[in-house]
């Protein structure tokens, strides 16, 4: 298929050779098509039903979005539920807990309907996979060095948030609690 311009418009398109554009074969791994992991091809069925519960989703979206106040409402309601997520995060970021995972969490919710927080989920999704591809290509020892450094890092900001925060100074206890006994 050709347009105007004599160019080829990439598609479904299959020649002599039995492949579609940019040679994909005809009986190959589509997107549609479930993939075969583990026995029985279990893994497959999963991958396929979370693919239509994904293709839902978007269509659903899709149709609200048609609607000049669907979008808008649907607009209101993903900048609130995300921005409630990351506050939520930002809050629990310095206490033990998942503080970061919250936060990507509502930058996902916002990746929905923004493209600047779609382009921010990218670029940290890329540097988390570059920084565990560094640390578990290191030697056990490193390994465990750096994560020596991530607990004792953890442990100095929950010592110093309660310190600060509600005025306990868990060392100072600890100390006296040895003492005495």
């Amino acid at each position: 298929m050709e347009t105007a311009t004599g160019r080829r418009l990439p598609g479904p398109v299959a020649g002599k050779t039995g492949k579609r554009g940019c040679g994909v074969p005809e009986n190959g791994r589509g997107r549609d098509r479930p993939r075969d992991h583990g026995a029985n091809g279990a893994g497959g069925v999963r991958t396929a039903e979370r693919r239509v519960r994904w293709r839902r989703l978007r269509t659903t979206l899709d149709l609200i979005r048609a609607n000049p106040t669907g979008r808008i409402a649907l607009k209101v309601f993903i900048s609130v539920a995300g921005a409630l997520v990351v506050a939520v995060g930002v809050v629990l970021i310095p206490l033990p807990g998942p503080g970061w995972l919250l936060v990507i969490a509502g930058l996902g919710i916002w990746a929905v309907e923004f493209h600047w927080a779609r382009r921010l989920l990218g670029f940290t999704r890329r540097h988390v996979q570059r920084w565990t591809r560094w640390v578990t290509s290191r030697s056990l020892p490193v390994r465990l060095a750096l994560g020596t450094v991530g607990l004792l890092f953890v442990g100095g900001v929950v010592w110093l948030s309660l310190k600060v925060g509600l005025g306990i100074d868990v060392v100072a206890r600890l100390l006296h609690y040895l003492a005495t006994n």
